[in-house]
């Protein structure tokens, strides 16, 4: 593979997330759905907001959150995703820059505000989600830098980005470059009420050979195929794509391609506090594992050892350094 100036670049809706510890009756008072996200309006966000007990603030948006946990570990990541230019799109851009990663997506002038995630957390660890898009909704072609793109190994899509139609076609194009000059493109189905929305869409980017490398968890394979069996499900993803990534929670992972399976455990923690970002940095350590060349198990140990830190705090990004974390525990990196 060519040198590249990335190791790897993310494409996402830019988000930041007001995280609050609430119980089952709030989410039932705003009929939520437990476990899902769930695009709102403004109006929602402000009802969900003014409702919400104190809360964390903090950037987020999931292949955000991915690329943040790649360059923790040490790798040289690049992100593409839209703000405004206000209060809170300043402190995004700023928080992921101090991170390490090049942010260079140009913030909007007008138009709606940077958008925010409502993540309700309840006392079992799941997170149900209310996404208010904003500015990320304004992600547009003229925002992909087609040099960036080419020169990143590796190039991450989030399936949230299937909301928006602007960003959709920026996906499209940053996938077609990044095949142009003979790089990897993988996806991230992000959410199964998400699989819901776009199936057919999904199923034609993985069998047309637009993406070659999906992550998904249970629930989202199982929403793509339509079927509650798992290893049917599985089977039919080997043969979608080039490689397919599925984790399990506390049963680990599975890595499917033409030539091998292989099953990861999950690495051990010692309290789930919250479930958001676990996916993200599962994937973060995976993909840091690939643009390395390192074996597909290495690649899950590595991505399991991530979420199992993120699921240990409050917030979807990691609280120490992944590549120390990484080394303590014995992984060579």
């Amino acid at each position: 593979m060519a040198d590249a100036k990335y190791d790897v670049l993310g494409i996402g809706n830019a988000l930041f997330d007001v995280l609050v510890r609430t119980d089952e009756a709030f989410l039932a008072r705003h009929g939520m759905t437990k476990g899902s996200m769930s695009l709102i309006d403004e109006a929602r966000a402000a009802a969900i907001y003014g409702d919400m007990g104190p809360a964390t603030e903090v950037s987020g948006g999931s292949a955000a959150n991915t690329i943040v946990g790649i360059a923790s570990l040490g790798a040289r990541a690049a992100y593409v995703g839209k703000v405004k230019d206000d209060q809170i799109g300043r402190l995004y851009a700023h928080d992921i820059r101090a991170a390490g990663v090049a942010f260079q997506t140009a913030p909007a002038k007008d138009g709606p505000a940077t958008g925010c995630s409502y993540i309700l957390v309840t006392p079992d660890g799941e997170r149900t989600m209310n996404t208010y898009l904003g500015a990320a909704q304004d992600l547009s072609p003229t925002d992909i830098d087609p040099s960036e793109v080419a020169a990143s190994r590796i190039v991450y899509l989030e399936g949230y980005l299937w909301d928006p139609k602007n960003a959709k076609e920026a996906f499209v194009k940053a996938a077609g470059i990044a095949h142009d000059s003979r790089r990897k493109v993988a996806l991230t189905l992000s959410d199964s009420f998400c699989v819901d929305r776009y199936r057919d869409e999904f199923l034609s980017l993985m069998r047309d050979g637009t993406v070659d490398i999906v992550f998904a968890n249970e629930s989202e394979l199982h929403a793509l195929y339509m079927t509650s069996d798992f290893d049917a499900a599985l089977k039919q993803l080997r043969n979608d794509v080039n490689l397919g990534v599925v984790t399990r929670s506390e049963k680990g992972c599975m890595v499917v391609s033409a030539e091998e399976s292989v099953a990861v455990p999950a690495s051990p923690i010692a309290e789930l506090v919250d479930t958001t970002g676990a996916g993200d940095l599962f994937a973060a350590g995976f993909l840091f594992g690939l643009a390395r060349e390192l074996p597909y198990r290495a690649c899950g140990q590595i991505g399991a050892l991530a979420a199992a830190e993120v699921i240990q705090h409050i917030g979807a990004r990691p609280q120490v350094s992944l590549k120390e974390l990484a080394q303590q525990n014995g992984l060579v990196i």
